[in-house]
């Protein structure tokens, strides 16, 4: 079976059960794990004056998402792989993100959404900029993003013999 990929970048919410289902309605019986992640917006500034707005680049964000997915694939056996980003402006409690991967075993499904997630951050075309009460700031991958990012990258290289 070659995996199934949806990938989808929107303003509107989504629904955790209705993508569960249509999941489950796309994979066959060889599958036996399905991870889910789901990230909200947190209120960065503790007083519930956040909002978060998210852009993107039609087009270039879903292809950049793509390689990504790509390259989970090339490592691990993947049944299926929903990639859900939401942008425009988002309040803490938001969902923000839904990456659910299926495969046939749950040490595959767990790795390979965590690597998604992972590269989601440093690596997929957003722009996001945080407001609060205390002022406004662009927010970008943090130190420990880009040191989980180089701990998948390490892993490809000792893997490979480098």
């Amino acid at each position: 079976m070659s995996a199934s990929v949806t990938i989808r970048v929107q303003p509107e919410n989504f629904d955790v059960g209705t993508e569960w289902a249509a999941l489950a309605g796309r994979i066959d019986g060889c599958t036996g794990a399905i991870a889910v992640f789901m990230g909200l917006v947190r209120d960065v500034a503790g007083d519930g004056s956040d909002v978060l707005e998210l852009e993107h680049y039609p087009g270039m964000t879903e292809r950049t998402i793509g390689e990504i997915v790509v390259r989970a694939k090339e490592r691990w056996q993947l049944d299926d792989v929903l990639v859900i980003h939401r942008v425009g402006a988002l309040l803490p409690r938001d969902p923000i993100v839904l990456v659910m991967v299926s495969s046939s075993h749950r040490a595959e499904a767990f790795a390979a959404c965590e690597f998604i997630m992972d590269f989601l951050k440093t690596d997929a075309v957003f722009w996001k900029n945080e407001s609060s009460s205390k002022g406004s700031r662009w927010v970008e991958a943090t130190l420990g993003d880009r040191e989980r990012q180089q701990e998948w990258d390490q892993d490809d290289l000792a893997s490979r013999g480098r």
